[in-house]
């Protein structure tokens, strides 16, 4: 995903089904599935998998999963998606345990999040981290300060501006469910 993320450092992330039509049509290589059931994100993660798609899905909004590593199990098994994005720690660690990729999602609402952050990091041992918002550019700068691992701004990146902000402080990706975004 990385070599994907040099050339288009946009994500699409899908919350709809008009928003996966959007993104099937995009340039964006990579997408984030936000939204679906036990019984749909098979065939929602093999449509953006046949339209050349790089697919992480997010468990968390997945209706019908708990949060159990068996989550993790269900999508290397039931879909051809390649990774999962949480906000749970334990599910990144066994996704990577399974040979899935790991996006860690943290939602930075005060400085007990932010700090909190990397005692999380040290137990998912992610790929990559989403951070929430993403339109803050100064945390995005303390944070490639303070971790190792590749960020990615997600959450209220709301224009051009917002991804040049976010890119310029350090992150390798943006995430939004904008269309007009995917097309920067």
């Amino acid at each position: 995903m990385e070599e994907l993320l040099l050339d288009a450092p946009v994500i699409a992330s899908v919350k709809d089904d008009a928003g996966l039509e959007a993104a099937l049509r995009s340039e964006c290589p990579v997408v984030f599935l936000l939204h679906g059931s036990v019984l749909t994100v098979p065939s929602l993660v093999e449509r953006l998998k046949d339209g050349g798609k790089t697919v992480l899905v997010n468990v968390d909004l997945v209706e019908g999963l708990a949060s159990k590593d068996v989550v993790v199990e269900f999508v290397r098994e039931r879909t051809r998606a390649d990774g999962i994005l949480s906000s749970k720690a334990a599910l990144i660690k066994a996704a990577r345990a399974q040979g899935l990729l790991g996006v860690h999602r943290f939602f930075l609402v005060d400085s007990f999040s932010y700090h909190s952050l990397g005692k999380q990091i040290a137990i998912s041992k992610p790929d990559y981290v989403e951070i929430l918002p993403g339109c803050v550019p100064r945390v995005i700068t303390w944070l490639r300060e303070d971790v190792d691992v590749p960020i990615i701004a997600g959450g209220l990146v709301c224009d051009k501006d917002d991804v040049v902000a976010a890119l310029g402080a350090g992150a390798v990706a943006i995430a939004s469910s904008n269309s007009d975004v995917w097309a920067m």
